[in-house]
């Protein structure tokens, strides 16, 4: 079947298997390898976009359940120019990856928190990456990221 979307700006449209899922889309199909396939299961987070705003792991959504969507990839966060997004420059800044497998979904996942609750505190933050798995960081820098992205002092609570 033939579909078509918007992925980071840019109008694509490509034939496809019905069965063929968003993530396979988007890293084969298009090139985006940013979107990172790490269980297949949606429990990791490392596959999250947005679909018309909202995150989704897109390797739970097939390619057609995109058609005429919006999607953005972590490719498309940062300005035209290569400017970092926010968000990024905090990950970078606060040390908020390691091996830098779940950094794509962590940061999808943290823009869609900031566009629906600019200010989280420490808990909300964990709260809301609960389907976000890291396997190295222990989240601490993470949420100091996060924190310094939202504008607000990164001093966390000792875990």
């Amino acid at each position: 079947m033939k579909i078509s979307m918007t992925v980071n700006g840019k109008e694509v449209a490509r034939e496809v298997e019905d069965r063929r899922l968003l993530v396979d889309y988007l890293r084969q199909d298009l090139g985006l390898t940013g979107t990172h396939v790490g269980c297949d299961t949606s429990q990791c987070g490392a596959c999250v976009v947005h679909v018309d705003g909202e995150p989704v792991k897109a390797c739970t959504m097939l390619a057609a359940d995109a058609e005429g969507a919006q999607v953005k990839t972590i490719e498309g966060m940062a300005g035209k120019d290569g400017t970092l997004h926010a968000i990024q420059a905090a990950f970078q800044e606060h040390h908020g990856l390691q091996c830098g497998f779940c950094t794509p979904g962590m940061i999808m996942s943290a823009a869609a928190l900031l566009k629906e609750n600019p200010k989280p505190n420490e808990h909300e933050i964990r709260e809301y990456l609960d389907g976000n798995i890291c396997r190295c960081t222990g989240y601490h820098n993470i949420v100091k990221a996060i924190m310094a992205a939202s504008g607000q002092p990164v001093a966390i609570a000792a875990e």
